[in-house]
C-alpha cells in the first residue's frame, strides 16, 4: 500500500476530527453535571462514524453514477428556482437564529437541560443518534476534507475491499480526538476538566451564532449557485 496516500488520508482524517460533530459536540456531553456516561458518548461517536462510512461506500460504488442519471432533473430551470428560493429561505433562517437573544428561558439553558438528560439517562439512545445524524447533516457542505479523501481513494490502484477497509479506518481516526478526551476525562478528569470547560464556554455563549453561520453559508452557496445558473446576476447587469 502507498505510504503516501495513508499519510494523506491520515491528515485529511485529523482535519475531519475537528468538526462540530466529531469533537465540539462530545466535548460538551463531557461537561454534563452527575457522573459521566462513556457508554451515551460512544454511541454518539459511533453513529457519526457509521455515518462517515456509509456515505463514502456510496461513493464509492455508484453515487456518481446516479448524479450522472438524475443531472438533467437537476440541472433543469424548475430545479433552479426551487433551488433559489431554498436558499434564500436558508439565509433568512440563520438571521433569526443568528441574531435571537434569548430571554426568560434562556437557549443555553434549554441545551444545557437536553444534555442533562441526555446523559444522565432520561433520553433515549435513539435520541443522541438523531443528534448526531442532525450534526453531520450540518456540515455536509464542510466535508471537503472527507471528498478529498474519497477522490484519493477512488483514484488509487486499491480493490473496492481494501478501499473500504481503509475508509473505516480513516473514520476511526476522525473520532480519535473524542475518544481520547473521554479517556483523560475518566482517567484525570481534574487535568481534563479546565480545557473541557473552557470550549464549553465557548460554545453556549456562540451556539446560536455558530449555527447560524452554518446555514447562512448553506443557504449563501446555495441561492448563488441557483442565480448563476439561472443567470441572473448577468440579467441584473443589463437592467442597470
Amino acid at each position: 500500500m502507498d505510504l503516501a496516500l495513508i499519510g494523506s488520508l491520515v491528515v485529511l482524517a485529523l482535519v475531519d476530527s475537528t468538526s462540530f460533530g466529531t469533537l465540539l459536540i462530545p466535548i460538551w456531553m463531557m461537561l454534563a453535571p452527575g457522573r459521566l456516561r462513556p457508554t451515551r458518548l460512544l454511541v454518539f461517536l459511533a453513529t457519526v462514524a457509521a455515518f462517515y462510512l456509509v456515505l463514502g461506500v456510496a461513493l464509492l460504488v455508484g453515487a456518481a453514477a446516479l448524479l450522472d442519471e438524475v443531472r438533467p432533473v437537476l440541472e433543469s430551470r424548475p430545479f433552479r428556482v426551487a433551488q433559489l428560493v431554498v436558499g434564500v429561505g436558508l439565509l433568512g433562517f440563520a438571521l433569526v437564529i443568528g441574531w435571537k437573544r434569548p430571554s426568560g428561558d434562556t437557549q443555553p439553558g434549554r441545551l444545557l437541560r437536553w444534555r442533562e438528560r441526555a446523559m444522565t439517562g432520561r433520553q433515549s439512545i435513539s435520541a443522541l443518534i438523531g443528534l448526531a445524524l442532525a450534526a453531520v447533516t450540518l456540515e455536509a457542505t464542510t466535508m471537503l476534507p472527507y471528498l478529498a479523501a474519497i477522490g484519493l481513494l477512488g483514484a488509487s490502484a486499491l480493490t473496492l475491499p481494501a478501499s473500504v477497509t481503509v475508509l473505516a479506518g480513516y473514520c476511526v481516526v476522525m473520532v480519535l480526538p473524542a475518544l481520547g478526551l473521554l479517556a483523560a476525562r475518566l482517567v484525570a478528569a481534574g487535568l481534563a476538566q479546565p480545557v473541557l470547560e473552557a470550549v464549553n464556554r465557548w460554545m453556549v455563549r456562540n451556539a446560536a451564532e455558530a449555527t447560524g453561520w452554518i446555514v447562512g453559508i448553506l443557504g449563501f452557496l446555495c441561492a448563488h449557485d441557483a442565480a448563476t445558473h439561472l443567470e441572473l446576476f448577468e440579467a441584473l447587469s443589463r437592467a442597470t
